[in-house]
């Protein structure tokens, strides 16, 4: 016993590139795990239980962990694992901490009854948000740290489907498991899982990078200095704030929509095995082709008409929403709807991260890069989260072509963008 424990705390740098993908994939799917949790399974098990609709629009405020994580990474970055965790390193023992907190967090969610006491399940969703937020901090600093430059490109690809795999089991995978154990039969399988990946963090190999750890408030005086100027030389740029407009409203018109997709499948009459296959199975590849097409449409057409093109067709995209509403019951419209909504985001997506990652200046890139891809949800984890009363004021076909307009002001702003202030720098 002492003898594996001695293998598991000391530091490994020989790890074969084939195996540290695996890794990574693996870590990709711990990353993903939690995320549907606190999204569309907490609103469909809502909607089940017959939970208001302005409630359940609510729920979008659960994400702004994930948006304002950027705030405690320093802690992660600069301060040494309390106690015994410090003994497996930087990144493995912050994340030792964290995913036992993170498996407790599900048992609780598993432990709720979201019909009878709604409270305390959101509660429960927000402590998995944020372990599940602080998780992905350790996480992507392990891969960063771990692969060289040339291996971080496959890095990425492999943590992206093994993210999409874990969302599935935990969006998709828990609604086909009720059908057999109940609620909270197949969320307590969700927390056996969540156990299960700390031994991805214990097979993986601590990141050999000699950085020294800080007390905590010197390490965040020193990050809020570099934030405070990589802000300032931002914001010192001919349409800064009307570019940050744009970042922020981007995802505004996608999260209307998908905040009320639980209790729009149930008015219209699917049942959990037809909403399980909208919201996994069908969109997972269709996201994977349009952000592999997008990433090639922006080589060939440019980042500018790349931008328009997508973007114009995410939001007509949207349209096949007010058609799913007119289509009760219709499984055709249904995942004709899920595949080109998650083909258009894929499609719009690799288009906006290309261009977010061009407005970073080389001085401050990964604290501009972080702070951008902040401010992108933050629309939608604030705005978004009163579609509930405006799907109750207004009803499913004038709430969706609401949602759709509401891209509208982001695709305006890019147009004054592109024609004022085009990109300076090429990806």
């Amino acid at each position: 016993m002492c003898l594996f424990w001695k293998n598991v705390l000391k530091r490994q740098s020989s790890f074969r590139p084939s195996r540290l993908l695996a890794l990574m994939l693996a870590f990709g799917f711990v990353s993903g795990l939690p995320l549907a949790l606190s999204g569309f399974t907490l609103q469909q098990w809502l909607t089940e239980g017959h939970a208001t609709l302005a409630l359940i629009g609510l729920t979008a405020n659960i994400g702004l962990p994930y948006t304002f994580k950027f705030l405690w990474a320093p802690v992660l970055d600069q301060v040494r694992p309390p106690g015994w965790f410090g003994r497996f390193g930087r990144r493995r023992g912050w994340l030792l901490l964290l995913q036992p907190l993170l498996a407790l967090a599900c048992v609780a969610f598993a432990a709720c009854d979201a019909s009878r006491a709604a409270g305390w399940a959101i509660a429960a969703a927000g402590a998995i948000a944020f372990c599940s937020a602080t998780q992905d901090i350790a996480i992507d600093a392990w891969r960063i740290e771990t692969f060289d430059l040339d291996m971080q490109g496959a890095a990425n690809a492999v943590y992206v489907w093994g993210y999409r795999v874990g969302m599935l089991v935990s969006n998709a995978g828990v609604l086909l498991a009720v059908g057999y154990v109940g609620w909270h039969g197949a969320l307590l399988i969700i927390a056996a899982i969540a156990v299960l990946c700390i031994g991805v963090t214990l097979l993986a190999p601590e990141p050999v990078v000699a950085l020294p750890y800080d007390e905590p408030g010197r390490a965040l005086a020193r990050v809020g200095r570099a934030v405070t100027g990589s802000l300032t030389e931002f914001l010192a740029r001919r349409g800064a704030w009307v570019i940050l407009g744009y970042v922020a409203l981007f995802y505004l018109g996608e999260a209307m929509a998908g905040t009320m997709l639980a209790p729009l499948y149930q008015h219209l009459g699917f049942d959990r095995r037809a909403v399980a296959a909208a919201v996994g199975f069908y969109p997972l590849f269709a996201t994977m082709a349009g952000i592999g097409l997008g990433g090639l449409l922006v080589a060939r057409l440019g980042l500018a008409r790349g931008l328009i093109s997508t973007g114009f067709f995410q939001m007509a995209a949207m349209a096949m929403y007010i058609w799913l509403t007119l289509s009760p019951g219709d499984h055709a419209v249904l995942y004709a709807t899920v595949v080109m909504e998650a083909f258009a985001g894929g499609l719009a997506t690799a288009a906006f991260l290309a261009y977010l990652s061009g407005l970073t200046s080389p001085a401050h890139t990964a604290t501009q890069f972080a702070l951008l891809t902040s401010v992108a949800p933050l629309a939608s984890r604030t705005v978004g989260g009163f579609s509930g009363f405006l799907v109750t004021a207004v009803g499913w076909p004038a709430f969706y072509t609401l949602a759709m307009l509401a891209s509208l002001p982001a695709m305006l702003l890019m147009l004054v963008i592109l024609r004022r202030y085009p990109p300076q720098r090429t990806i």
